[in-house]
Formats: structure tokens, sequence, C-alpha cells
């Protein structure tokens, strides 16, 4: 069967790109999959329900045009007003020839570069003027099979659903491939590889030749070769669009709130007459599955995660999506995420064997099929680690799983395909373009949440322990085990050590799971509940605020933005203010105890077991000002969700294996930050930018090493024994039933007094002073690779936000200026970046930054251009035109994101603490809509003085070594 086309990869994180990058295979594990009852005829052959048995989703109108173009298009209302369209090509990386390698995503790039009837640069900036924002709304990717573009649409009036459809079709059949756009794009490819070789990317490259030698996807990797890249003719760019850029490989996906029939109409205007110029390209000799002895194979690549994955690859299941083909996925997801459960509950217990571990099963682009257990650790402790997964995944084949853990991820996922049932009317628009285009890629039935939930409980009727033990024995059998150890350093005794080590694990006899004990949830009670105190509207806004005897304050929206969704957060406290400015904290390392630490009378997975099938989440974070306890829960369980925080915040666990274990990781996590240069800024900017407040500098891994738990025990203890609630509560409820579940749990505890005072000089941040000079920080990685920082301080929006909203749109236009200039012009970065930063805690502190990954010799340039936009910002007013193309799509963001529980819960927060923050939420998108030109221009010339910027660097530790002076 064809799903899931991805990789397990434990040590491999961030790989998912985005405009002009490639895909590569991301994390994923196998869960039990949706599955449907009846019998469907399919509405044309070309959709993978002709050869099924699953209906289709009958919302979805799909449709054929008579040139082999297919669309399919769903009305969806969450957003209002709003679409999101898709269009893929089916072919990718895969599809090249040997001398095209990296062309596939080269062609992505290239679409963007002038068509016939829409001139080079101009495409953008007309999709700006029409509210879609570069990477955020306008978007693509290149794939082992499939090219994907995607525009999120801020609206469905006429004049911006046809110049979009407009530009789509002239990407895919007129784009010009003008050899001088090509060449200058040329660089703009060898900036995004020289980004994304990081030690994740070696390993990926590692894995799929272990896997796949000599089939075609071990050598197809989407970036491609950087020869090709750089000298490959225009022929060779045309001889791919036009063998693959064709109606018959085409599909088009459009959801979102518009007419069905009208959007038809438009689609078939826009598409009907697409004629293809050349044969159809051939589908590529994907190779065969070779016959394996058991390998290993260790990677030592600085900067990576210590893991080891075993892997038994299979012939790839290439048989049509039907009932019975998931069934057989839902009873091996079934044992998989038993499995998963008990290694997860290994991880999280006192002197664990490893970080992190999983098993999966996954599908690779129809090249094979394997079955995959991972496990991450720190180094040196490789064997422990590896043998107990080893035996944890044989006592499950030998033992099998139990009837009361069978029983649990049969209900877990039977919740969360109700809930999705449940919110079926207010599903997510991109979600849901997304989600049709997997299927369409994968050749899998677009099933309705009802369908998916029938099936899977016809699936698990009468389902015994032993089927499901046969269908989890079978993903540990094929060729292998293939084993790739990743490691920063070598390992001692090599391959043979590591062979031998696994050998004599698969002899070591193992004993049955011992029999869980049973358990009840003991936080139903915190009181006499209580009767609110005070209750204003807040009609406008749609809000209700509830203040409780105890000073506990609430405050509720009801929407119906997602249907079943609500969204929960509780304050308290003061957060980082609690913490010393010029020393390390303790606390600080308060987030590492507080969720996974659990309860006090129940561990995180004992609340995960008596749970079971409820519908809750939490989470507890320090924030810069308070604690804030946060979760999402549907109405039927919105009591156990409070009763969940009330429990974290009056009876935290603090356990001290998960904050061990932190401390265990933290070199490995300092050196994995340490090999990149974007991982080099990530650990040191913070703590630079805030003028060296020791509470934003990462520590050291001594001083991690050195603290104990009972300090941070006694720290969380302390910031959390005092100070007023407040409690945000946004999303499909009713006032009453809120009030009454917050009055019996938060209203109902003690008063807690009032707010904590923070110590001297902890409400201070000053903005580091400028630099003649570059700050020069140093990675462990590849001496091409280079970043270059610049960043000007600005202000606060403490009391009032109107300036920082301002400055937003000011890098926004920067955005736009370092688009044009150092990736299109000059092609110094592949995805420079612009943004603003505006404290809500500490007066006065904010900065407004650029951010481009380049060639360290290109340093110089990078700086000389960035002073140069800026310079052009204070001299003269930007045009009418640039200043619509930076405010058009963060007005349209903004009105986005007002139609979604999320915004609300921020806006919120404080409304009785701060009730400011009302008039600051009910002039936000007048603000942002009356920024002028000349208001940017006066923003410029106060904040983005050359006399002001501080500037960093951070090039290759290597190179540094070798301009040294002899010592």
């Amino acid at each position: 069967m064809r799903s899931a086309r991805h990789l397990l990869l434990v040590a491999v994180s961030g790989l998912a790109l985005t405009t002009g990058a490639f895909a590569a295979p991301a994390l994923a594990q196998t869960a039990a999959p949706a599955a449907a009852t009846a019998v469907q005829v399919a509405p044309s052959a070309p959709w993978a329900q002709a050869a099924s048995d699953i209906p289709a989703d009958p919302a979805v109108r799909y449709g054929l045009l008579p040139n082999g173009m297919r669309y399919a298009l769903l009305h969806n209302a969450t957003p209002p007003g709003q679409a999101s369209f898709r269009l893929r090509i089916d072919a990718g990386s895969l599809m090249e020839r040997d001398d095209q390698k990296g062309l596939a995503h080269f062609m992505e790039h290239m679409a963007f570069n002038g068509t016939k009837e829409v001139p080079e640069n101009e495409m953008l900036r007309i999709l700006e003027r029409l509210g879609l924002a570069f990477g955020a709304d306008t978007n693509a990717f290149t794939s082992f099979d499939q090219t994907a573009y995607m525009l999120e649409l801020p609206n469905t009036k006429d004049e911006t659903v046809d110049p979009s459809l407009h530009i789509l079709r002239e990407m895919m059949s007129a784009a010009l491939m003008a050899p001088d756009a090509i060449d200058a794009e040329r660089g703009v490819i060898v900036g995004e590889e020289r980004t994304r070789d990081t030690p994740q990317l070696r390993v990926l490259k590692t894995q799929l030749g272990l896997l796949a030698p000599g089939q075609r996807l071990s050598e197809r990797l989407p970036i491609g070769d950087l020869d090709i890249i750089r000298n490959a003719p225009r022929q060779r760019f045309v001889d791919f669009y036009d063998a693959y850029y064709r109606p018959s490989r085409a599909t088009f996906i459009a959801v979102g709130d518009f007419d069905v029939d009208a959007m038809e109409a438009k689609v078939r205007a826009a598409f009907a007459d697409w004629k293809p110029t050349a044969a159809d390209g051939p589908e590529p000799d994907l190779g065969t599955v070779a016959a394996r002895e058991p390998q290993t194979s260790i990677l030592v690549e600085p900067g990576i995660q210590s893991s080891i994955q075993l892997n038994w690859i299979k012939n790839p299941d290439l048989d049509p999506d039907t009932v019975a083909e998931r069934a057989a996925d839902i009873r091996r997801g079934l044992g998989l995420a038993v499995l998963n459960r008990r290694l997860g509950e290994i991880a999280r217990a006192d002197n664990p064997p490893f970080i992190g571990a999983g098993a999966g099963y996954q599908s690779l682009f129809d090249s094979l099929d394997a079955g995959t257990l991972s496990v991450a650790f720190n180094p040196g402790g490789w064997q422990r680690a590896l043998e107990t997964v080893e035996q944890e995944s044989r006592r499950l084949a030998e033992y099998g799983v139990t009837d009361a853990e069978l029983q649990r991820e049969i209900v877990n996922t039977r919740t969360a395909l109700q809930n999705a049932v449940a919110s079926a009317a207010t599903r997510s628009t991109p979600a849901l373009a997304t989600g049709l285009l997997g299927a369409v890629n994968d050749d899998q039935v677009f099933s309705a949440p009802q369908t998916n939930l029938d099936l899977f409980n016809a699936a698990v009727e009468g389902l015994t322990a032993d089927q499901v033990n046969q269908a989890t024995k079978a993903v540990f059998e094929g060729q292998g085990p293939l084993v790739l150890f990743s490691s920063p350093v070598p390992v001692e005794g090599g391959e043979a050590a590591v062979t031998a080590a696994l050998e004599a694990s698969r002899n070591t006899p193992i004993q049955a799971r011992a029999v869980e004990a049973e358990l009840k949830w003991p936080y139903d009670n915190f009181g006499a509940p209580a009767v609110p105190a005070s209750r204003t509207e807040v009609a406008d806004l749609g809000a209700t605020l509830v203040r409780f005897p105890n000073g506990t304050l609430l405050n509720i929206k009801k929407t119906d933005f997602r249907a079943e969704q609500i969204l929960v957060s509780a304050r308290t406290g003061i957060g980082e203010l609690g913490l010393p400015a010029d020393t390390l904290s303790p606390l600080s390392m308060a987030s590492t105890v507080l969720t996974p630490g659990g309860l006090g009378k129940l561990s995180l997975d004992e609340i995960n077991r008596v749970l079971s099938g409820r519908t809750y989440s939490a989470s507890v974070n320090q924030a810069g000002d308070a604690y804030v306890f946060s979760g999402a829960t549907k109405p039927a369980d919105l009591q156990l969700e409070l009763q969940v925080l009330a429990a974290y915040l009056t009876d935290p666990g603090l356990r001290a294996a998960p904050f061990e274990q932190t401390k265990a990781m933290f070199p490995q996590i300092l050196a994995q930050l340490g090999a990149t240069p974007r991982g080099v800024f990530q650990r040191d900017a913070s703590g630079l930018l805030a003028g060296g407040d020791a509470r934003e500098v990462t520590p050291t891994a001594e001083q991690v090493a050195a603290i104990q738990i009972d300090d941070v025990r006694n720290g969380v203890r302390s910031a959390l024994a005092q100070g007023p609630v407040e409690i945000t509560v946004v999303g499909d409820v009713d006032i009453d039933p809120v009030i009454a579940a917050v009055g019996s749990t938060f209203g109902a505890l003690p008063s807690r007094g009032a707010e904590p005072t923070p110590p001297a000089g902890s409400t201070e941040r000053k903005f580091p002073a400028p630099t003649a000079t570059p700050v020069q920080l140093y990675h462990t990685g590849p001496a091409e690779q280079a970043l270059g920082f610049v960043a000007w301080p600005t202000t606060d929006q403490i009391a009032d936000r109107k300036t920082a909203r301002q400055l937003s749109i000011l890098s926004d236009v920067l955005q736009l200026r370092l688009n044009d200039e150092i990736r299109e012009k000059q092609g110094l970065a592949y995805s420079p970046s612009a943004g603003s930063s505006a404290s809500d805690v500490y007066p006065g502190y904010g900065f407004i930054s650029v951010t481009a990954e380049t060639p360290p010799a290109a340093l110089p340039k990078l700086f000389e251009t960035v002073d140069a936009i800026a310079a052009d910002l204070r001299d003269k007013p930007v045009s009418d035109d640039e200043l619509n193309r930076a405010r058009r799509p963060a007005v349209e963001r903004l009105r986005r994101s007002m139609a979604d529980n999320g915004y609300w819960m921020t806006q919120l927060a404080e409304a009785q603490s701060n009730p400011a923050t009302l008039d600051q939420t009910r002039s936000q998108v007048a603000t942002l809509e009356a920024v002028t030109a000349a208001d940017l221009q006066t923003l410029a010339r106060q904040y983005l003085k050359p006399d002001a910027a501080w500037r960093a660097t951070v090039t290759a530790q290597a190179a540094a070594d070798q301009t040294a002076p002899a010592q």
C-alpha cells in the first residue's frame, strides 16, 4: 500500500524546507490510519477511489479536464472568506536524468522567475499586492516524487482568485527559463545547499545509502549535484519542464470559503487549454530491494545526536488503498503504539538507558518498505541503549501486548477519531488542502472523518491481542537488520563491537512485562466550589470577565471557529522576573521538571494511563512575567482539563528523572548547536542581545551539572506559592459551565495573596552597545558556512503597542528589500530574514534585526548592503506600492489569526490584570492599516542609525584557528 512516504529518523529534524526548497523525508511514526465501510463508484479513473472499496469524502468535488489535468475542490469556511490552493506536479528528483540531478528543485525556483505574461520579479509582487507574503503565503517544495506549489489566499474575491489562478497556470505552462535568470538563480540554489548542509542531512544521505544501495532513491536527493546546478545549460531545464510539467501530471486542489461551482468554472477556464509541448517523461526505474545480510554501519559526524537505528527492509507494498489494507495498518499501528508507549515510559524513568526511542513502519517512495527501531542516547551509553530497545521489542514479539495495553490504544485512537468527527465542520482550510495533497501523492482515498471512525470500529471489533502481535512481529522481519550508528565521536571497537553487542542482546533471555496496577484520578476535589464575586461583559470583544472571592480572575470568550475545541491558560507568579539578572539561577531549569515531572500523586505516565480516552493536555512554562499553565480540551472534558491544570499548580511532582536527563543531555545539546552557524547564533544571541542578562545566557555544561534537583524544587515551589491566578478560556464553550468549572477548581483554592516582588534590577534589560567591528562567534561545521547579523535597538510594547506595530511593518519592508537585493540580485544568501521584537515585560527594550547565512567571504558585502538598505529607508520614503506589498500581507495575516482561538487566548490573557491590553486589541488592525510611508521613514531615521547597530558574525572555528597568530 502506498502510504506515509517518510523515514523514521530519530537524529534528523528540521528537514521540511520551504519556498525554493526541497522537502526531505520528515520524522514520522506509524499510527492507526483511517478506514471506511462502504463501496463507492469512483468519479473518475485517475483517483485512488477508482481502485478502492473506501468511499471518498463526498464533500470533495473531483474532476478531470479533457487534457488530463485533475482537480479537487472543497468548500470550507474555517477561517471564513479565505482559501488554500495547491498545485501538484507528479514529478520530483526521482524523475531526473543523471545529468539533471537537482534540476527538479531548480525548476521549482525558475517557475517563480518569469513567465510568458508575468515578468521576472513581478510575480511575487503581484501576489504581495493581493496580500500574500512570500514564504508564509506563497510557497513551494520539491520532494523525491512530487513538486508542489502553495498559495494561501486572504480572500476569495474574483480580483484575488483570478490572478492567482493565472499565475499558477503561467508557472506550469509558460515558464521562460531565461539563461540570465537561470544564471542569477544558481547562486541562490548553491546558497540553499550550503545552508542545508547540516550534520542531520549528512546522516540522511548515509541512511539512504544503507537502506537503498543501487536504487534510485539513494542517488537522487532533491538538492542535487552542485556541479550540475552551477553549469547545467538551459536546454536541460527545458527538457525536464516539457517532459513533466504537463496537464496529465498536474492536480489542482482548492479548499476554502467559495462556491464550488464558480471555482470549478474558474479552474476549467484557467487550465482547460493547457497542452503538452513534448512527449511525456518516462517513469523512473526505482530499482529493486537487494538481498541483504545483517550489516552495521557507523557514521561519525560531529554535531549530531548519538543514535542507533535498526532497519528491516522489504519490497514495497504497492497494493491499492482498500479497507483490508487499512485494517492491516490498524493492527500494526496499535501494536507499535503499545511498544512506543513502553519505550517512552522507560525513557522517563529514573536513570533511563536512553533519551528517547521509537518504532515505526514506513513506505519509502515506492522503493522499499522498512520496519525501524531507533534509539537516541548520550555519548558512551550506546550499549545499554541498544540492549534495552532490542530486548523491549523482542519482549513484545515473544510475549505480546496485554489486553489492557491494547484496549488503551484502541480507546485513545477512537477518541481522536471521534473528536475529528465532532469537529469536522470546522476543519482548518490549509490543513485540508495539505491533506488532499498528501492523499493524491500517496494514491490514497481522501475519506471523511466519519468514514475513518466507522472502519476503525469495524477493524477493532473482535480484535485480539494475538492478531495485533502477529502484525507487529512482521515489522521486525525482512532483510537485515541494517544498523546505522550515528555518533559525534568514534565508537570504540567499531562495527564489530556494535554487531557483537546486538547479537549478545538477542541471545539474552527476557521475561514478560509486569502487570500494571489499577489507578484512579485523585485530583477531583479542591474545596467548596466558589461563586463569582463579580461578572462583567465586554460586548464588543465578546468576552466575559469574572472575579472569584479568592482573587482568581477568569476571562472567557465563546467562539465558533473550531467545533469541540477549547483552549485554557492560567497565569500566575512573575516568571523570569523572579530570577536574578546577574547570576544563573537554579529556577532557570524549572521548565525541565514542571510538565514532565508529573504530579505529586501520579507520574506523567500514570496520568496518561488513568486518563486514557479523555481529551486534555497540559504544559507549564516559565514566561517573562508569569508561569503559564496551558492545555486544550473539548466541552465534555473541560472540568477534567481544569482539574489537571489546578493539580499542576498545587501539587507538581517535580520528579528528578527529567531533570537529570536534561543535565546528562546538555553537553550533547551544546555540541549540536555548535555545529552550525544558526545553532551557534541560537545558543549565544539571546544572551548577547540582552546585554549579558544571566536569564538569557545559555549556561555552560559545567554550570548545569552543578545545579541540584532540590534547588530547582525549592525555587519552583516558592515561585508558585503565591500570586493571583488569571485564567483564560476560549473556544466552543457556554459561559456558565465554564464559570462553574473554574469555581470548583481554581476558584475553590485558598487565597494566594499578592503577586511576588521582583528582586532588585530584574525589571531592567539593556540592548548591547554598538559594535565598531562585529562580535565574532564560531561554529564547528564546514568552513564555507557563515552567518551575519545586524540589529538596531528600538522600544517596548508595554503601555502602547502602536510604535511596535509600525516597526513590524518597517521590518516587513526591510524583508522585501532583503529578498530583492540580497537573495535575488546579489545571491548572497538563500533566505535572509528581517524581524522586529518589542518586549512586553522590560521597559524600553526591543530591536529590529537582519539575519543571513552566507559564505564567509560575502559577510562584508552583506553588511555593506544592509547598511545601504537602512540608509535608503532613512533618506527616502518607501513607494506606495512597496508599502502596500508589506502592509497588506501583514493585515491579512492578522485578520486570519483573528479567526483562530489561539489569537484570542493571547489577546485576553491579561484582560483583567492589565485591562489596557483590550484597547490595544481593538486598535490592532486600524494601527497597521494606518501606517504611512512617512511613519516608516520617521522610524527608520529614529532607529536604523548606523552608529547604533550591533553586529555579529558566525564563522568556522577551523578557519579561525588557521588564521590565529602562533602562540
